[in-house]
């Protein structure tokens, strides 16, 4: 019997469900009926058949709108942000040491002090708020980031958060379209200055990628000069896959900036902004003199690292790592055990 009344219970509450169901589409039918005969704009326009509806613009990845980001109210927020935690945070998780600041000195002290675009390696998203960071004023504060459109802006809400706190733009990081560069040359025409990563994207392995032809290209569309830039460090701290960053020492290089000849097309350019990166990588694992030595005799390290098999490959990174300023490890204080 215990099983029959539990059955007739369940059969019971269904056709309860099922009555209080229908009671809410009754009150809702009500309700909207009035509203049926109004027609537009209470509901939506009735589409004659044969017609094709097209389906409306997408406001994600390329598309999306961040004008608003560079009004008056978010860059005062993001001034905020930036000089107040997201500096805090970087000193204490990443401990920067910048180097090569003066070689923008000739530019910094004219009276208009003209757009720059900034090209670092790329290793960790660290490397945002970090050349943040070591980026030099006037052009700390009027500074554009090259973000991946179909990473950063694949949502509203993301997309808004990185154009909030790092005035981000989305771009299409495979090839840099005519849109965007537009947007760019409109954007450096009014005194702002670009921070894009030529690789792309970060590092899978730890080593470098080759270059892609963006920020030539940009260069050449608006005219305004290159600043190499070399971020060592960041891989340990926050690479690729880890799920919590590793405090550690970084340390920030800028370069000369470069302009491209008048008879360099883009791919020569590029080229040649590849090779100043790698000088200055070498120059965090040694010194001035002698990575200008190595890259006069065609001996600088390669960013992409040694054409090994993988294992040998991680081998020669770890001993990368140990090198530089970045590469020094905080040691443990001895306590001499008091002999009298």
């Amino acid at each position: 019997m215990g099983k029959r009344d539990d059955a007739i219970r369940s059969v019971t509450g269904l056709r309860r469900a099922a009555r209080a169901a229908g009671s809410v589409e009754s009150l809702i039918t009500k309700v909207t009926k009035p509203l049926a005969s109004k027609g537009f704009p209470y509901r939506k326009p009735n589409v004659p058949r044969g017609v094709v509806v097209p389906r409306e613009p997408s406001k994600l990845g390329a598309d999306f709108e961040t004008a608003w980001a560079r009004k008056y109210p978010a860059r005062m927020s993001r001034a905020l942000l930036t000089q107040g935690p997201m500096r805090w945070l970087t000193r204490a998780v990443a401990a920067p040491t910048v180097k090569g600041a003066d070689r923008l000195e000739d530019l910094r002290v004219l009276d208009t002090p003209p757009p720059l675009i900034f090209t670092p390696n790329h290793h960790s998203h660290l490397d945002t708020p970090l050349s943040i960071y070591a980026i030099p004023e006037p052009w700390r504060h009027k500074l554009v980031v090259a973000a991946a459109a179909d990473y950063f802006f694949t949502s509203r809400g993301k997309g808004s958060a990185a154009a909030l706190v790092l005035n981000a733009l989305p771009i299409d990081r495979e090839a840099t379209g005519r849109k965007s560069a537009d947007q760019i040359r409109d954007l450096m025409a009014d005194g702002w200055s670009l921070l894009i990563y030529p690789e792309g994207g970060r590092s899978p392995d730890g080593w470098g990628q080759d270059f892609k032809g963006g920020a030539a290209y940009l260069s050449a569309r608006t005219g305004a000069a290159v600043v190499p830039m070399f971020i060592d460090g960041t891989g340990p701290i926050y690479g690729k896959g880890m799920k919590r960053p590793r405090p550690g020492r970084t340390t920030v290089v800028f370069g000369s900036p470069l302009r491209a000849e008048p008879d360099e097309n883009t791919r020569r350019f590029n080229a040649r902004i590849e090779s100043a990166v790698t000088l200055l990588g070498d120059e965090t694992l040694t010194d001035y003199w002698t990575a200008r030595r190595n890259a006069a005799a065609g001996n600088s390290p390669r960013l992409t690292g040694p054409e090994y098999s993988s294992w040998r490959r991680d081998w020669s990174l770890s001993e990368r790592r140990q090198l530089g300023d970045a590469g020094l490890r905080r040691r443990q204080k001895r306590r001499w055990p008091d002999i009298g």
